[in-house]
């Protein structure tokens, strides 16, 4: 497929967090994808809404209106995550509030691409909500398919359940995380790309029990401590912040 523009729409995952450029800002699998398609269609432009910590409330209320507004020719959404981290989430009621704004963007005429979330299996404590996590996937794979969208299906990448693709904060996706995600995006939107997502890591011996005690000891103090104090303050990781790329740009 061919594209002459992109919006892409969500939190913390869209927004890059975790693969930082050198001066300081985040790249992320959008940007990366959105290279692949200039590469095609060298007259692309790119907007990317998303900021992290954000709900699926808010993605909807502050992000989707601006996206049919732009109307642009491709628009992904991945969004819902940062709810399904809270006790009371209810993934039957996410869905259906997500498939309102995949309603809203095909509306406007715009190609969605929808993301389906992880495996959190490997992880501690975020493990817990895997079942959730499989219920909200379902339920949007349901919408993909009653809209035709663009399906991109991030929990049968099993080389993402490697600890080294991730963040030392285990939320967030490592560089090699995201270009992998921008390269399965890439293949979901036929898009040739010269590698594989699939191409395995090298081996990597496993940490002693006692050394990956100590690693989640660690982890545990230094990014569950400061994630629950938000919660408890009411605050987000992404007060305050802007879109890093609000309007349509050409790529460059």
């Amino acid at each position: 497929m061919v594209f002459g523009s992109f919006v892409a729409l969500g939190d913390s995952f869209t927004e890059g967090v975790g693969d930082p450029y050198p001066d300081g800002g985040v790249q992320g699998w959008a940007d990366r994808f959105a290279m692949s398609l200039a590469a095609r269609s060298p007259e692309l432009r790119y907007a990317n809404l998303a900021i992290r910590g954000k709900l699926l409330g808010q993605v909807i209320e502050e992000q989707v209106p601006e996206a049919t507004r732009l109307a642009p020719d491709l628009v992904s959404i991945a969004a819902g995550g940062n709810d399904l981290l809270r006790p009371r989430a209810d993934p039957d009621a996410l869905a259906a509030s997500f498939e309102r704004a995949v309603v809203s963007l095909r509306s406007a005429g715009c190609t969605v691409m929808l993301f389906t979330g992880f495996d959190p299996g490997g992880f501690p404590l975020i493990r817990m909500i895997r079942g959730k996590v499989a219920a909200y996937n379902a339920q949007l794979a349901v919408v993909a398919r009653r809209y035709d969208c663009l399906h991109v299906d991030l929990w049968s990448m099993r080389v993402l359940a490697d600890p080294r693709e991730w963040c030392d904060d285990r939320l967030h996706l490592a560089p090699d995380g995201h270009r992998r995600v921008a390269l399965r995006a890439c293949e979901v939107a036929g898009v040739p790309v010269p590698e594989d997502w699939r191409a395995p890591l090298p081996p990597d011996p496993a940490p002693g029990w006692l050394s990956a005690r100590q690693h989640d000891l660690t982890w545990a103090r230094t990014h569950v401590a400061p994630w629950l104090s938000r919660r408890l303050r009411g605050v987000s990781s992404g007060d305050g912040r802007i879109a890093k790329r609000p309007d349509l740009q050409p790529i460059g």
